[in-house]
């Protein structure tokens, strides 16, 4: 049920997240072999960013990076049917230094305001179908089914003067991604519980298509005929948006401004909706 559910959540909230020059673009998701952990899903995402980011419009002009070479994020995840209360899961020695264990409760965390929607809080969701929720203080020493994400979070940004605020910095935006994600997920129960993998692969698809048309990466094809010369079809190009950088690091650990919640998908993008959308056009 969480793999169907995960599969939901990222597709809708990217969706959701998504418009005109700004969202995150699906280049792969193919099934994958890896020859370590067997059978699994490969997948490539580009990350486009407009004016209303710090750094820049996503078409401003290319200059070279002398320091995003240096940052890297990882992130391992292994889930268990418990609570969070297994120690040391990954086996890890990474995780003896430096390190902080961090509980993310979905019901009583708090999130950023501007991501906060009564829909969405477990404290008032109720499914209709599975009759989960609302979620009350200690639901999870007597909540069943239940089962835990694990995360071991690394973050690397080796440039003398701004590692730690950058690192911590990242830290907290994972935390929050992570957070409202799951959050979503809960809430969305009802929209994605009974799908099977095929469907759900099904609806990530079309989705992403429609995500990646929102973001204006898939434009219509353009006829230019010259005399003497066949007609020629020209494509809008599809490359992810360059990072302008000037002498010095841009001021971007400051908080993200405050802005309404996008309104580029609707409340509920179903694959039924997105089906119906696709024979209108």
């Amino acid at each position: 049920q969480y793999r169907v559910g995960q599969l939901y959540t990222i597709s809708k909230h990217s969706h959701q997240e998504s418009e005109k020059g700004e969202g995150v673009e699906v280049v792969k998701n193919e099934p994958h072999e890896d020859p370590v952990h067997g059978p699994g899903q490969f997948t490539e995402k580009r990350v486009h960013l407009s004016s209303g980011h710090p750094w820049g419009p996503a078409d401003s002009p290319s200059r070279q990076c002398s320091f995003l070479p240096k940052f890297s994020i990882y992130i391992e995840t292994k889930y268990e049917d418990n609570c969070g209360d297994s120690e040391n899961i990954f086996h890890s020695d990474k995780i003896l230094g430096d390190h902080e264990v961090s509980f993310l409760d979905i019901a009583f965390d708090e999130i950023p305001e501007r991501y906060y929607r009564s829909l969405e809080d477990p404290r008032v969701f109720s499914s209709a179908k599975t009759g989960r929720g609302p979620l009350r203080e200690g639901w999870r020493q007597h909540t069943r089914p239940i089962m835990c994400s694990y995360k071991l979070v690394s973050v690397k940004f080796e440039v003398w003067g701004l590692q730690t605020r950058v690192e911590q910095f990242v830290h907290k935006v994972i935390r929050d991604i992570l957070l409202i994600g799951h959050r979503q997920a809960f809430a969305w129960v009802d929209e994605w519980c009974g799908m099977t993998l095929e469907e759900v692969r099904c609806y990530e698809r079309e989705t992403q298509e429609a995500t990646n048309e929102l973001i204006g990466l898939v434009a219509p094809a353009i006829a230019v005929s010259e005399v003497g010369q066949p007609p020629a079809t020209r494509l809008a190009p599809a490359s992810a948006p360059s990072t302008p950088l000037g002498d010095e690091a841009p001021d971007f650990l400051a908080p993200p401004k405050t802005r309404p919640r996008k309104k580029s998908a609707p409340e509920t993008l179903t694959l039924p909706a997105l089906r119906e959308r696709a024979g209108a056009e």
